[in-house]
């Protein structure tokens, strides 16, 4: 069993990419999911978060207010160090975990890894793919998807590699800058790619 990486940026169409891979019956664990997951009320991950933030970046049923917590870590690199060595190596572990559990005859399994270069871990799959968008189509649809101005779009963007370094970096890419048509004609192709290649290999 071959592990994959499926990334992208902010607003690249990854998770709709993502969606299709799991339609095809490819089986998928989203690291954006667990993330929460890893966090919620009661978690060794909501308690570490509450002690370094504050009960301040908590709504009223207890669970984190995202939106005051994400205003905070974009806004400062050091604050939001402190919170992905909280929750990656949680979620990490959740991955790795999917991965053996898998049933022996899997070709291949994808993990969802949004920040998956930021954080060193493409070396740990056989392959990498990146959904991808021309950077003026990823800006507007953060803007207008989130409802933020240009210059909290931008902060956003900073905080991860351009999506020109992903692609360079990645085996495959997804280009959804185009009809879903077109984006789930790619990934299908890529999916009989993929299981030919493994098939095939030793």
């Amino acid at each position: 069993m071959r592990k994959v990486a499926l990334t992208g940026g902010i607003a690249t169409g990854k998770s709709y990419v993502a969606r299709r891979l799991a339609q095809a019956g490819i089986p998928l664990i989203d690291a954006d999911v667990v993330s929460r997951e890893v966090v919620a009320p009661g978690t060794p991950g909501h308690a570490a978060i509450v002690a370094r933030f504050g009960n301040g970046i908590l709504l009223s049923d207890g669970t984190l207010d995202r939106p005051r917590l994400g205003a905070v870590v974009f806004g400062d690199a050091g604050a939001r160090r402190d919170l992905e060595a909280i929750v990656h190596p949680a979620v990490r572990e959740r991955i790795d975990r999917f991965f053996a559990t898998l049933p022996p005859q899997t070709l291949f399994g994808v993990a969802d890894v949004p920040l998956l270069f930021e954080t060193g871990r493409e070396r740990q799959f056989a392959k990498v793919i990146v959904a991808a968008c021309a950077p003026a189509t990823q800006l507007a649809r953060v803007m207008s998807r989130d409802q933020f101005s240009r210059e909290d779009a931008q902060r956003r963007l900073a905080a991860q590699l351009p999506i020109a370094e992903k692609v360079r970096r990645a085996d495959y890419v997804i280009h959804t800058d185009g009809s879903y048509d077109e984006t789930n004609h790619a990934v299908d192709r890529l999916v009989e790619q993929l299981n030919a290649e493994f098939a095939a290999a030793p």
